[in-house]
């Protein structure tokens, strides 16, 4: 695991790979609390005899913002950042999704810093997010990440 204690020790990985999480399994019951919470029940998600029956992947598939929900988690294996205040999720941007998770698939996110700025004391981080599904060729997906540190 990277651990990062400042501004200018972060600012040294600009281009750089961070990391690898380890690998996380999505099974049906995560698939069936994340409908549970965001009232999103569509079949190909929570039916798993009509997905295996008239789905276009013979099994359910992970929703894609549970995937993404997954970032803060995956990228805490990844680095710790030190001495701050608070650290805020700022957004995400040109996310695409390359192909679905399937139930019971592997993945793991891989982190890249795009982008630092010092904003008045406030470090502004730009990760590029490629989440990897295990024995495939193509991410579930790939875009940037916006985190905000206030390093004390």
């Amino acid at each position: 695991m990277l651990i990062i204690n400042s501004f200018e020790e972060y600012k040294t990985y600009l281009g750089k790979e961070l990391g690898v999480s380890n690998w996380h399994k999505i099974d049906q019951e995560q698939i069936d609390n994340f409908a549970n919470a965001t009232l999103d029940h569509q079949w190909i998600h929570t039916d798993k005899e009509k997905a295996k029956r008239e789905g276009p992947f013979n099994a359910t598939i992970a929703h894609g913002y549970l995937t993404l929900a997954l970032i803060p988690y995956l990228w805490k294996q990844i680095a710790d950042v030190r001495n701050i205040k608070m650290e805020i999720n700022y957004g995400i941007e040109s996310f695409k999704f390359g192909q679905p998770v399937l139930v019971d698939s592997e993945v793991q996110l891989k982190a890249k810093l795009n982008l630092i700025t010092n904003l008045r004391g406030v470090t502004k981080v730009i990760i590029e997010a490629t989440l990897i599904i295990k024995g495939e060729q193509k991410p579930a997906y790939n875009g940037n990440v916006v985190f905000l540190y206030h390093f004390v």
